[in-house]
């Protein structure tokens, strides 16, 4: 069901990969979560959570906000929501295998999936999108082959793997960058250049190996982008 921004205002009141890339992946070790004892978590009461748990919702997005979680190591989950469904300009785009986001994440995320990528795919291959496959979102590890935490270990990235079309097509980052039709491949190029425009770091198949699979979003920082 969807939620709007009021329904998500009234909740909060009853509760009272990083910096630039330096080469590599963010794909790297996996750390397991260390847990610190603590009181049972709640959600942000952040004034600038709240402003953007309401801007999410005016998006018609679909999503529930979650529990601010501290998980050890540097891993956190402040702000964050869990995403079921993003509106376009006339359906919804579904998202699976999404994880914890932050919510600023998740705004520009829901920007970018309906005017970027879904009047894209209408308008060069003749389909609006059902779904965006994602490869996960928050993860508590570091930059591979660094002792630089990941963006994934803070939820602020999100990894994209491919598009599915209302008309049945899966339009994948590893398949289609090089193998696609014309159409497919300018699709996927599309999309990514509409993601720098939005995004703080996009890493993509251009970048390097580690990347051949999936679109690499991550949240705004203030003088600080990154486009490849």
């Amino acid at each position: 069901m969807e939620r709007i921004a009021a329904s998500f205002l009234a909740l909060l009141a009853l509760a009272g990969c990083s910096a630039l890339p330096e080469g590599g992946s963010d794909a790297g070790r996996n750390e397991p979560p260390r847990r610190v004892a603590s009181a049972e978590p709640r959600l942000s009461n952040a004034p600038e959570v709240r402003q953007c748990l309401s801007e999410l919702g005016l998006t018609r997005a679909s999503f529930e906000p979650l529990p601010d979680e501290y998980h050890g190591g540097g891993c956190t989950t402040l702000g964050t929501v869990k995403l079921a469904s993003l509106r376009t300009d006339e359906s919804s785009i579904g998202l699976p295998n999404i994880g914890p986001v932050t919510c600023t994440v998740a705004e520009t995320f829901a920007g970018w999936a309906r005017y970027g990528a879904d009047r894209a795919a209408r308008q060069i291959l003749g389909s609006p999108l059902r779904s965006i496959e994602t490869m996960g979102s928050y993860s508590c590890r570091t930059v591979a082959g660094t002792g630089r935490m990941s963006a994934h270990a803070t939820a602020d990235e999100i990894d994209i793997g491919a598009f599915i079309l209302e008309d049945g097509r899966r339009i994948s980052v590893l398949d289609d960058w090089h193998g696609g039709t014309p159409a497919e491949r300018q699709f996927l190029r599309v999309v990514h250049q509409s993601a720098c425009k939005r995004f703080g770091t996009v890493l993509g198949p251009d970048y390097n190996s580690a990347h051949a699979n999936h679109f690499h979003v991550e949240k705004v920082i203030e003088s600080q982008s990154y486009c490849r």
